[in-house]
């Protein structure tokens, strides 16, 4: 992303922004001055994020989206514009197309965090445990893997683990606002460091254009293969272009995956069967450090590493289990208590917007924002620490 390159300009664009917006765009370092900032949101868009405003509020929705896009919040930013092209509709659009969104919104393009900070800001507060406009995301500090050990030493509960970080490379737009060169120049990009990894880490990378049915057969049997038509994802127009500069990576044991070009430009994971936290995140951490030598990625000292979904800033660390609980499902308060303790989120077998099958559901760290990355794996793994011993010791009870 460019960096602001003439502060002069600065008063010639509060013709178009408030004070307060060049000041949170310029705290970002990622509002660009040029043309686009003066186009005006045409009628059409307006027509639509009116229609779009008055269908939330007439609606029955949960989400994070309809809770903080008040009327005089909307009427505050359904006008203005990103330098990159984005509205106030282009990162609203997922959550009025699907009402039964948790978040409901995504962030178009890195400037979205500024331009529209009054939805944004209300929301990540919320959802990061009172993260506030005006807190800083600590420096990055990953810690020392080893002190963590084995979720769950008997190995009946916990099926797998899994740590993965998102990342968006520094000089390319998010998913609505990407063209296909884009798209096309990132997988270039992946391609030429994945070829540098070795040992452990070194493996081999599998393109989604043109992909052989017996290699996405097999990737699909390993659970690695994504797909078109999560209608999230395409209510937010992250699916242009499918599948041109999409693919998957993975080591030569598939534990270590980087999807290419998903939701996010890159996506870093570390897996495997059981709960031997160390290795999986020692392996998380190497693997990303090898990566980081060959790219730069998108970072603010506020939100720490920007991506497309407000969940995901700050560390963008997800550390989850498979977990089979089947009793302690049935005891929901106390499973809530837990994950309220640990700011866990729990979700269905297959993620979130699915049902547990068989007592199996996903357990995660909820915060990503205002810890580190350590603490955001600790908190997971204190919590999940806790869920299985309430499950053995209602075992014991029956």
């Amino acid at each position: 992303m460019k960096k602001l390159v003439n502060e002069e300009m600065v008063p010639f664009a509060s013709i178009f922004y408030s004070a307060s917006d060049i000041g949170a765009a310029k705290q970002l370092g990622y509002l660009r001055y040029g043309t686009a900032i003066m186009d005006a949101v045409d009628s059409t868009t307006l027509e639509k994020l009116e229609n779009a405003f008055e269908k939330l509020q007439k609606s029955d929705s949960k989400s994070l989206l309809k809770k903080y896009l008040t009327a005089e919040v909307f009427e505050s930013l359904k006008t203005k514009k990103t330098s990159y092209g984005s509205t106030l509709l282009d990162c609203i659009q997922s959550g009025i197309q699907n009402l039964d969104s948790g978040v409901g919104v995504y962030a178009a393009d890195p400037e979205a965090y500024a331009v529209f900070a009054d939805l944004f800001d209300p929301i990540i507060e919320d959802y990061h445990a009172g993260f506030k406009k005006n807190d800083r995301h600590p420096p990055s500090h990953f810690g020392d893997a080893k002190d963590f050990g084995t979720l769950d030493p008997e190995g009946k509960l916990i099926i797998s683990t899994r740590i993965r970080v998102g990342r968006s490379i520094d000089g390319y737009p998010f998913n609505p606002c990407m063209e296909e060169k884009h798209y096309e120049g990132l997988e270039q990009k992946a391609r030429q460091v994945f070829s540098t990894l070795t040992d452990d880490l070194s493996g081999e990378f599998y393109p989604l254009t043109n992909m052989s049915k017996d290699v996405q057969q097999r990737l699909i049997d390993d659970h690695f293969l994504f797909k078109e038509g999560d209608r999230f994802l395409e209510a937010a127009n992250a699916n242009h272009f499918w599948p041109k500069g999409r693919g998957i990576y993975h080591n030569s044991s598939k534990t270590f995956l980087v999807w290419v070009n998903e939701e996010d430009h890159l996506r870093v994971i570390s897996m495997q069967p059981g709960g031997n936290v160390f290795e999986i995140f020692d392996r998380l951490i190497r693997g990303l450090q090898a990566i980081e030598k060959k790219l730069s990625f998108a970072h603010d000292s506020r939100l720490g590493f920007l991506t497309f979904c407000p969940t995901n800033l700050g560390t963008t660390i997800r550390a989850s289990v498979l977990i089979k609980i089947p009793l302690l499902l049935a005891e929901k308060k106390t499973l809530d208590e837990i994950s309220k303790k640990y700011n866990l989120q729990v979700r269905g077998t297959r993620g979130e917007h699915s049902t547990a099958e068989g007592g199996i559901v996903d357990v995660s760290n909820k915060r990503r924002l205002g810890l580190t990355e350590y603490d955001a794996v600790n908190e997971m793994y204190c919590g999940v620490c806790e869920i299985v011993k309430k499950e053995y010791q209602l075992a014991n009870k029956k």
